[in-house]
């Protein structure tokens, strides 16, 4: 009898510690004032100028009649998506940046984590769309129109934002299935997949290999899209295309679009590579919360740039709108 009721009572003590976690607390960078002071105003400024950059961009885009094509179509979807990413993480950051409290809801979090992955999926395939849209613009221009038609880029965009959504209702439902019992803590500035998998007290084994396997396959799509299309296949599709042209000047355009889309493509792909293709042990939260807040709040700020400042249509098109502002 007497074993009979240890072990009743350890396992209403192990009960007690499954106890369902409502609420995480997001422990972010520091406990110093001062230091939270100057980081808010740092995030704050840059929170602004991505707003105003893709918002911008976006608002350009649809106003000028000559950028009504699929090329800026998918610009300014892409800085949507950037804008909603940042969006999703940067004002929790502030908040919690000057307030004493820095809980986050259990559906908060998930909530936070699935917006997250949808945004940050959707853009890699919408690059990887934009990457063959180049192809298809300079190895066929004359039938452009015709092969990247409404009827063939809108599927893609919606495509993306599907395969975006599907691609974080895996995890999140993977993540937030899992018991949360030993910690509520989460050191990071938002609720991110690695550190969540880090303070469950469930095995973490098959999300760790759906982390793996599932963002692996996302990347070695959309990078070797890219890489086929702009001259890593066989032909050297889009490289081979500008080669041929005999415009210096229609050179000098293409390499410009091109060269700003596959600077956008290294640097996010090689943070997403970095974040979550790699082995759980090699995870160092501290140091992976600065990688990871690198591909949600800088790279969505130097999106705007990247593809305005390089890009002579959009440069034409932001002249002609202040023009017309001093005019009036």
């Amino acid at each position: 009898m007497s074993a009979l009721s240890s072990d009743v009572e350890s396992y209403s003590i192990q009960l007690k510690n499954l106890t369902r976690v409502t609420m995480f607390i997001l422990r972010g960078f520091t406990d110093n004032i001062e230091l939270n002071s100057s980081l808010f105003f740092l995030f704050l400024a840059i929170y602004l100028f991505t707003l105003i950059g893709n918002l911008g961009l976006v608002v350009l885009i649809i106003g000028d009649s000559q950028l009504h094509n699929p090329m800026y179509c998918f610009l300014s979807v892409l800085s949507f998506m950037d804008a909603c990413l940042s969006s999703v993480v940067t004002p929790k950051i502030l908040v919690n940046l000057l307030a004493e409290n820095k809980a986050i809801s259990f559906l908060g979090c998930a909530m936070q984590m699935f917006l997250l992955v949808t945004f940050g999926t959707t853009e890699c395939f919408l690059l990887a769309a934009m990457a063959y849209d180049r192809y298809v613009a300079i190895y066929n221009p004359l039938l452009y129109s015709v092969n990247m038609s409404p009827g063939v880029y809108v599927p893609l965009i919606i495509a993306s934002y599907v395969g975006g959504i599907l691609h974080a209702a895996l995890h999140t439902v993977a993540t937030f299935s899992l018991s949360f019992c030993a910690s509520n803590e989460i050191r990071h500035v938002f609720c991110d997949i690695p550190p969540l998998l880090a303070i469950s007290c469930s095995d973490t084994h098959i999300n760790q290999l759906l982390l793996f396997y599932f963002v692996g396959f996302i990347e070695i799509i959309t990078i070797s899209i890219v890489l086929i299309s702009y001259g890593a296949g066989h032909y050297g599709f889009i490289l081979l295309a500008i080669i041929r042209m005999c415009s210096v000047e229609g050179r000098q355009k293409f390499f410009s679009t091109c060269g700003s889309h596959l600077t956008g493509v290294s640097i996010y792909h090689g943070t997403i590579l970095f974040m979550y293709v790699r082995p759980s042990s090699s995870y160092a939260l501290d140091h992976d919360m600065t990688v990871s807040l690198f591909y949600t709040v800088v790279i969505t700020m130097l999106n705007p740039i990247i593809y305005s400042l390089r890009n002579k249509d959009v440069k034409e098109a932001m002249k002609k709108l202040f023009k017309k502002k001093l005019i009036y």
